[in-house]
């Protein structure tokens, strides 16, 4: 459903060199991104192994994982007990996933497939006519759920003590606050995309997720649900370990805007008392307006932004564009949504490498 935006322009801004810059830009691409900043090596790390020993059914149950943080708690899960293909492969987006006849094919022989609805649009078609009784919807155990948008204005948000035109933000609670995908009041938003689907990036509903499909596989396979718990238990201990290091690592910061290149990070900032600001809303191949453009420039200045932060699976030109502007420098945030092709981390030392560049962008201790 559209609606009219208000946008707020900042008086001074020279809008032809934006529109010049985001002209050059063109479609969303999946293309590697060229970056200006490398981004952090991921720390040494022990990955959670997956359980071992034999299945305990015989035959390894088949999961279908819709893509990689799926895939990853599957296996974390299930370990031998279990065969998972992910949909996605690596280097591609998955909100682009258009699935072949022998994806279908698969689908139809799984005895499970972990999917988050709306996210991949033929995926949720074909679970509809191939998989309903076999499908595993991992939004409906996680509490706290964030509304999500393609258009976010952030017209009324206050960011700090400055006037910024029509901005207030002087008295917004970080707290427990919904950071990523807020209600400004009375504001428009663009079309609507209901829950912002992005639930991976909290650590702790990771470790949700894993229960989830314990108890799922364990209806499969009662013998192997003693193994299955085991599994949940250990993932659901690796993320609080992971989300103690990121509250620990976050806890201090000079700067709490987390400015991104698209709205993807809603759940991160929300945990650890970050405020999002993203270019580009819930989906990555939508194109943000100059002005939209320019309102993100000036907020950057106004704040002192120091960093825009870009992913791995899309085109990092819109957060070069704000870089120019500004001054600033651009860093890698990965959200997680696949891996890039020859990737030898996971996605413990994924998330551990986005903490050691979101320190080093806001200057966080």
């Amino acid at each position: 459903m559209m609606s009219t935006r208000r946008v707020h322009l900042m008086p001074a801004l020279a809008l032809g060199s934006v529109a010049a810059l985001l002209a050059a830009c063109g479609g969303g691409s999946s293309a590697p991104p060229t970056t200006s900043a490398e981004p952090a090596t991921p720390p040494a790390s022990s990955p959670a192994a997956p359980t071992s020993g034999p299945s305990p059914t015989g035959a390894p149950l088949k999961v279908v994982a819709a893509f990689y943080p799926l895939q990853f708690a599957a296996q974390q899960v299930g370990g031998a007990a279990v065969e998972v293909v992910n949909l996605t492969p690596p280097g591609a987006e998955p909100h682009d996933l258009e699935l072949t006849a022998q994806d279908v094919a698969l689908i139809g022989e799984a005895d499970l497939i972990v999917y988050i609805p709306g996210f991949q649009p033929a995926l949720d078609e074909a679970i509809a006519q191939e998989a309903a009784d076999r499908s595993l919807d991992v939004l409906t155990a996680i509490p706290d759920q964030l509304e999500g948008h393609d258009d976010h204005d952030h017209g009324d948000e206050d960011h700090g003590d400055e006037d910024h035109g029509d901005e207030d933000h002087g008295d917004e609670d970080h707290g427990d606050e919904d950071h990523g995908d807020e209600d400004h009041g009375d504001e428009d938003h663009g079309s609507e995309m209901g829950i912002d689907p992005h639930v991976w990036l909290n650590p702790l509903n990771m470790g949700i997720i894993g229960g989830e499909i314990a108890s799922r596989l364990a209806e499969l396979a009662p013998e192997g649900a003693d193994s299955f718990a085991t599994g949940a238990a250990t993932l659901e201990q690796q993320m609080q370990s992971l989300n103690d290091e990121w509250a620990a690592g976050t806890a201090q910061c000079t700067n709490r805007l987390l400015v991104v290149s698209h709205e993807a990070f809603g759940y991160l900032a929300a945990q650890y008392d970050l405020t999002q600001v993203g270019i580009s809303g819930l989906s990555p191949e939508a194109e943000p307006s100059p002005a939209k453009v320019a309102e993100v420039v000036d907020l950057v200045e106004a704040e002192g932004v120091s960093t825009i932060y870009f992913e791995t699976l899309v085109d990092p030109r819109i957060a070069e564009v704000v870089a120019s502007e500004t001054g600033a420098q651009t860093l890698v945030l990965d959200p997680l949504e696949g891996l890039v092709e020859g990737a030898t981390g996971d996605y413990v030392t994924i998330m551990q490498a986005n903490l050691a560049n979101v320190q080093a962008g806001n200057g966080c201790t």
